[in-house]
């Protein structure tokens, strides 16, 4: 697996995640809020499937 989520890509998918399930929890949204599943476990693992198959990479480039 390699990685291809990295900066403030990560950040923002760790915080939406977060975001969108606490709001669920609190029963501000409805049960959509499980989506924010999705982008939490993308960023905490630094790894998109969907950015594998469109080829793209936001991760810094190593040298």
């Amino acid at each position: 697996m390699k990685l291809n989520v990295g900066g403030i890509d990560r950040i923002l998918r760790i915080v939406v995640g977060i975001v969108l399930i606490a709001l669920t929890l609190m029963g501000t949204i409805g049960v959509w809020g499980w989506i924010g599943i999705v982008p939490l476990v993308t960023g905490l693992f630094k790894f998109c499937p969907l950015y594998s198959i469109i080829g793209m990479n936001t991760c810094p480039m190593k040298k």
